[in-house]
């Protein structure tokens, strides 16, 4: 397998995953910028929408979209128990984090990184951001993980985004257990792995 990604963007949660699963694949770093990979290739025959991450199969088969990829990785290992088995409620439930990692968190803290964006209207994105952050704060004062006990793919993917923090100057000073939570994830040894594979420590 192969998986596009770009150091740090939300490539870094199937990134996590792979390692958690210690399965063989292919690292191919993309420049978003100028979208093309490490060796020149133009990004866009790959994702015509030009964004990581992309999981490229052996036999050559393109799966896109984070959510879609953790779940697929997932079910590789079912042993590993990063997601609950199609048809088991808790499925949905993780489905349910999945989708709002990617609909209430991502595309809130997106438009924080864009340099042409006024500061007014990032103070929307802000406000946007603190009431969502405050809901889940409030999911990881009373559990470890977002599906309780589990650690499980929502996790890898809900810890990347909250690291963005770092990258957009988000204080998350009022939000203790999000710091607590980040700091317990970023324990992992998958978590270290694939973050000094992408020369983010």
């Amino acid at each position: 397998m192969k998986l596009y990604y770009s150091p740090g963007a939300c490539s870094l949660a199937p990134h996590i995953v792979l390692c958690e699963l210690d399965l063989d694949f292919d690292l191919v770093r993309v420049d978003l910028a100028s979208k093309r990979t490490a060796s020149g290739e133009d990004f866009r025959q790959i994702n015509p929408l030009g964004y990581v991450p992309v999981l490229e199969l052996n036999d050559g088969t393109r799966l896109v979209e984070g959510p879609a990829i953790l779940q697929y990785l997932a079910d590789l290992a079912p042993q590993a128990d990063l997601a609950p088995r199609p048809g088991d409620f808790q499925r949905y439930l993780l489905q349910q984090w999945l989708n709002f990692i990617s609909s209430e968190l991502h595309k809130n803290f997106s438009p924080l990184f864009w340099a042409e964006l006024a500061e007014e209207a990032k103070q929307l994105f802000r406000r946007r951001l603190n009431e969502r952050l405050s809901f889940i704060s409030e999911r990881l004062a009373k559990h470890d993980h977002l599906l309780g006990a589990n650690y499980s793919v929502a996790d890898a993917y809900l810890f990347v985004v909250l690291s963005w923090r770092n990258y957009v100057g988000l204080d998350f000073s009022p939000w203790p257990p999000l710091l607590a939570y980040a700091e317990r994830i970023a324990q992992r040894p998958a978590v270290q792995q694939a973050m000094q594979e992408e020369g983010l420590r």
